[in-house]
């Protein structure tokens, strides 16, 4: 990598202190400057501001001018390893080698990676696996961009600042086509471990601190009345069809995400405030407490499982699939039962919080608490969704007053 470099000594008259001057170092790299003090004063009349460097008239001033041309050829070593590893150097990296807090340097991918091997220390205990491969997967991204977009495999964090992060979203949503809110929930990660680099005194301040992660809202998908209707009285002769109808059904009367739902013992049953059956338990995710009041429909799906050989044998709630086998047979289940939507499993959480839960008049605050929602702007989302059904509706009614007015005019 061709980086233009120049070193150069100077005076700094304007913080002399009696009769002396302190002199500064200026490294030049590609326009760019940086001053690093020497801790060293001279008398500005025995200086060659030219030359950059003391008049030798006295054995303390040809000290002082070795111990610069020191500083000189040290510098220049660093300047050619760093170019010899094909690293994009910065003066702020040579003021950092110079006074030999190097060893204190830390780097972005290794800071990542020692981020990553703590998470993975605490999985099982307050962090869920999906966490970990979710950071891992940054990890991999941020690798690539390193490589292909700067040819490194790694850069000090004195290097990073704000564009970087906004180059990095760009290649992300450029280059590998990720979607606007995944990007963001990306460059979130990243700002996390950088985080953890400023509360660990590695680096002064966040360089990403200014960059505005931002979300689009998307389309939600929900089933309605008739569709609930419609996979409930749907009849089955293959029983893992039935098994996934029945649990997706669970979902839809619970709110429960797979990752919850999936890991619901026998044990999580018992009678709540009002008599009658709760499940007790916390997300998955968030590990936010998400107790939830069984409707009939969801009870009777777990007296149908009692005596399930796998629920028998585990004391699992539901005999509940990978999550990847119970959307691929969801996609058939959407085709025998004519369902034109996409069904996935977290479709049923939406369907809970929406045409289950708030369409009844079920308070939004209710709802995001059953959800384990940590904040009510989440379950809001819901709330938005809504407001389009209710803008259907009216359609709805709009059109049967119109008919009504059609048919007297016509009388």
């Amino acid at each position: 990598m061709n980086q233009n470099y120049a070193l150069l000594f100077w005076l700094n008259r304007s913080k002399a202190r009696n009769g002396k001057a302190p002199i500064y170092c200026r490294i030049t790299i590609d326009g760019k400057r940086t001053e690093i003090s020497m801790r060293q004063s001279v008398d500005p009349a025995k200086w060659i501001t030219q030359v950059g460097q003391a008049k030798p008239h006295t054995t303390e001033l040809r000290m002082l001018n070795n111990y610069l041309d020191m500083v000189k050829s040290k510098v220049y070593k660093h300047f050619m390893e760093l170019n010899a590893k094909d690293m994009f150097i910065t003066g702020e990296m040579l003021k950092n080698l110079l006074f030999s807090v190097d060893e204190k340097q830390h780097t972005l991918i290794s800071i990542f990676e020692y981020h990553n091997d703590k998470i993975k220390e605490r999985i099982g205990i307050d962090v869920v696996p999906s966490t970990y491969i979710k950071f891992n997967t940054v990890l991999g991204k941020l690798k690539l961009y390193l490589k292909e977009h700067h040819n490194r495999s790694d850069m000090y964090l004195t290097e990073l600042n704000h564009r970087f992060v906004v180059d990095f979203e760009h290649y992300l949503r450029v280059k590998h086509h990720i979607a606007h809110n995944t990007a963001m929930k990306y460059i979130t990660m990243l700002k996390k471990v950088i985080n953890m680099a400023v509360n660990n005194d590695w680096m002064e301040k966040n360089p990403f601190a200014a960059f505005k992660c931002t979300k689009l809202n998307v389309h939600r998908e929900i089933l309605d009345e008739a569709e609930i209707t419609l996979l409930h009285e749907k009849e089955f002769n293959i029983e893992r069809l039935e098994e996934v109808r029945d649990i997706f059904l669970f979902c839809c009367y619970t709110g429960y995400a797979f990752a919850d739902v999936e890991k619901l013992k026998l044990t999580d049953l018992a009678k709540g405030i009002d008599g009658d059956t709760w499940i007790f338990t916390k997300r998955k995710k968030t590990n936010t407490v998400s107790n939830v009041p069984l409707l009939p429909q969801a009870e009777e799906i777990i007296q149908k499982y009692e005596q399930h050989p796998y629920c028998v044998k585990t004391g699992a709630l539901l005999p509940v699939k990978s999550n990847q086998k119970m959307n691929a047979y969801l996609k058939e289940i959407a085709s025998l039962c004519g369902i034109k939507k996409e069904l996935t499993m977290h479709i049923a959480r939406h369907t809970f919080a929406t045409t289950v839960t708030l369409s009844n008049g079920v308070p939004i605050e209710t709802v995001s608490k059953m959800l384990g929602h940590t904040k009510l702007v989440t379950t809001q989302i819901y709330a938005k969704v809504l407001e389009n059904k209710v803008s259907e509706d009216m359609q709805k009614l709009k059109e049967k007053f119109s008919l009504k007015i059609q048919h007297r005019e016509a009388m």
